[in-house]
């Protein structure tokens, strides 16, 4: 009862492919095997990336230009 016999497996290839067709599977395919191949491209050169991430400058808290509308605060620990 649990296992699933040739016939069984036929039947669903036979319903994917009417329901989706064979170019848009063929398509499908052709796509998987790009993402792949360039998921594989990317573990390869994972030591070095692509571009190097630069740190986001911190904004002080006393900055000439900052918004009226924010509120600054500081967190302090309660004693």
């Amino acid at each position: 009862m649990g296992s699933l016999s040739i016939w069984h497996w036929l039947i669903v290839l036979l319903v994917v492919v009417m329901i989706f067709g064979t170019k848009k599977l063929r398509n499908m395919g052709s796509d998987l095997g790009g993402a792949v191949k360039g998921f594989k491209d990317g573990m390869k050169d994972g030591s070095t990336p692509e571009t190097p991430a630069t740190p986001n400058p911190q904004v002080s808290a006393n900055a000439s230009n900052a918004d009226k509308s924010t509120i600054d605060v500081e967190a302090r620990q309660k004693s």
